[in-house]
């Protein structure tokens, strides 16, 4: 049996549909939506389906009825009432060259003509009322924006004045939006940040954020029950390919790309591009890496020490939007898919972390890289080399890889603070290497710098900057560490490491079994 088509990298509905690429049927949400007029703003990560829900609802809209045929909206639609639509992606827009009233003007002269519309007025913000005013005549119209923040986001971490002057600019031109209700059906804006209304829609009060709605959290994102029914052949052929049952193949898919969820009550769903590419490859790849390194929130984490993201749990606000005067780094791991919500406690508080294997290891990559100087490529191979070291209890060996290791820390790296970078280092190349590893694990007394478990043992690591080994070994004996692990019926290993600002490297290590 052929199987269909994927569509790499298509994000027009019509060409989609016309040449047969498998298309999951998202349109129960867009009639949630679409059926109550209004203005609607929906923040997801990239790579998450945003512009093909766009060309949906611009189909939808325009009355392309053949498109739908099979599809669950297409018997609920009332496919005699048409409305113009005005649809502008910003990432198609060349700002970075051109700056934003040339294009945006251009832009709003084009879908003009598509209507056989004449504008008059000169400036973007202009013809846009214009347009809408015109077009209104013959129906109420319907407003599509994609990527509404990239002239922003592109310039964050590098030339912040520029961002500024974006988000002032568009600040303008949104400002019809609110100016133009009443000539306007439906809106619909995306985008992969949050910022607040204050910051970019300001006034526009009637602005419905369904961002955190639990309705709409799985309506970008494959369930699993979308990814069972819809990719069954591709499935079945794949697994069999790998030699893999149905069950292990799926529950490693959703190792690999499951994990997003954006309402604590929802259920995750796969990352839509990571999974499309996975069955066109046919193979277990990182494809998070093809989307580009996020330098300025790199920076910005190493800046702030921060290195690992499941220690205390977030209240929304701190995630769920930003400013650019206040670009608070777990909002920005939240925006761009590098965390995601595990659950809300009792006292309404966010636990976030990692979503999945591949993004774990594209971020503990990128972060290795900051924190240790070690080139993303060579990671995974110093990983293998102290997995097999800690496997064989080959500490020696071990600490051999942390000497190399630490002796390509670039001195920038350590010069602000050297003993967290020291500890960070180390904590992500034992995450990295696949390791449980456990980095200031709680204990009854204090915490332990490191915990390192194999199948058959347990090492408990201290680390010290210009003390001695001893030293550390002392401190885990006192504060009594490794008891903490006796219920796992493994030996514990405590493991003394000291580090000397001198020398920049390990400079002493002692092991001893706590007893």
């Amino acid at each position: 049996m052929a199987l269909q088509n994927i569509p790499i990298g298509l994000q027009d509905f019509r060409k989609i549909i016309e040449n047969d690429f498998l298309y999951v049927d998202k349109t129960e949400y867009i009639y949630k939506m679409a059926s109550k007029p209004g203005a609607y703003f929906l923040s997801r990560p990239r790579r998450f389906g945003k512009s093909i829900t766009i060309a949906v609802l611009q189909e939808l809209y325009l009355g392309s009825r053949e498109l739908f045929k099979g599809l669950w909206i297409e018997d609920k639609w009332d496919w005699g009432k048409k409305h113009p639509v005005i649809r502008i992606s910003f990432k198609d827009i060349n700002f970075e060259q051109r700056g934003l009233e040339s294009p945006l003007a251009e832009r709003m002269k084009e879908i003009a003509a598509q209507y056989g519309v004449e504008l008059k007025t000169p400036t973007a913000r202009d013809r846009f009322r214009e347009l809408a005013t015109v077009l209104a005549a013959t129906a109420k119209v319907v407003v599509l924006i994609d990527e509404y923040d990239a002239p922003i986001t592109h310039y964050l971490g590098k030339e912040l004045p520029q961002a500024i002057e974006n988000r002032d600019f568009l600040r303008g031109f949104y400002s019809v939006l609110k100016e133009a209700d009443h000539l306007l059906e439906f809106v619909f804006l995306t985008g992969v940040s949050k910022f607040s209304k204050v910051g970019i829609f300001s006034g526009l009060n009637n602005l419905l954020d369904i961002t955190f709605h639990p309705e709409f959290a799985t309506m970008l994102g494959y369930t699993q029950e979308e990814l069972e029914y819809n990719f069954e052949n591709h499935i079945a052929a794949t697994a069999a390919k790998m030699s893999l049952s149905k069950e292990a193949f799926l529950a490693k898919l959703k190792e690999w790309y499951n994990g997003y969820r954006f309402h604590h009550l929802a259920e995750t769903v796969y990352n839509p591009v990571s999974l499309n590419s996975f069955f066109n490859v046919g193979d277990f790849e990182n494809f998070w890496f093809e989307t580009g390194t996020p330098t300025f929130l790199i920076n910005i984490l190493r800046e702030q020490g921060l290195y690992k993201f499941d220690l205390e749990p977030k209240s929304q606000i701190e995630f769920g939007s930003f400013e650019l005067d206040n670009l608070y780094p777990y909002g920005l791991l939240y925006q761009t898919g590098y965390l995601t919500i595990q659950y809300r406690d009792e006292y309404g508080l966010y636990h976030l972390d990692y979503p999945n294997y591949e993004v774990r290891n594209s971020m503990l990559a990128y972060l290795l890289d900051a924190f240790g100087g070690v080139h993303r490529g060579g990671g995974i191979v110093l990983a293998i080399k102290m997995e097999q070291a800690f496997m064989a209890h080959d500490i020696a060996k071990v600490m051999h890889i942390l000497q190399g290791l630490f002796k390509g820390i670039p001195y920038q790296l350590y010069e602000k603070y050297p003993e967290s970078f020291y500890h960070a280092a180390t904590h992500l190349i034992f995450a990295y290497m696949g390791l449980r590893v456990h980095s200031e694990v709680c204990t009854s007394d204090d915490r332990a710098d490191a915990v390192v478990e194999t199948p058959d043992k347990v090492y408990v690591l201290e680390f010290k900057l210009d003390e001695s080994a001893e030293a550390a070994l002392e401190q885990i004996r006192q504060k009594r560490y490794h008891e903490a692990f006796w219920n796992l019926g493994k030996p514990v290993v405590g493991i003394g490491i000291n580090f000397s600002s001198k020398t920049r490297n390990v400079e002493e290590w002692k092991v001893e079994e706590m007893a």
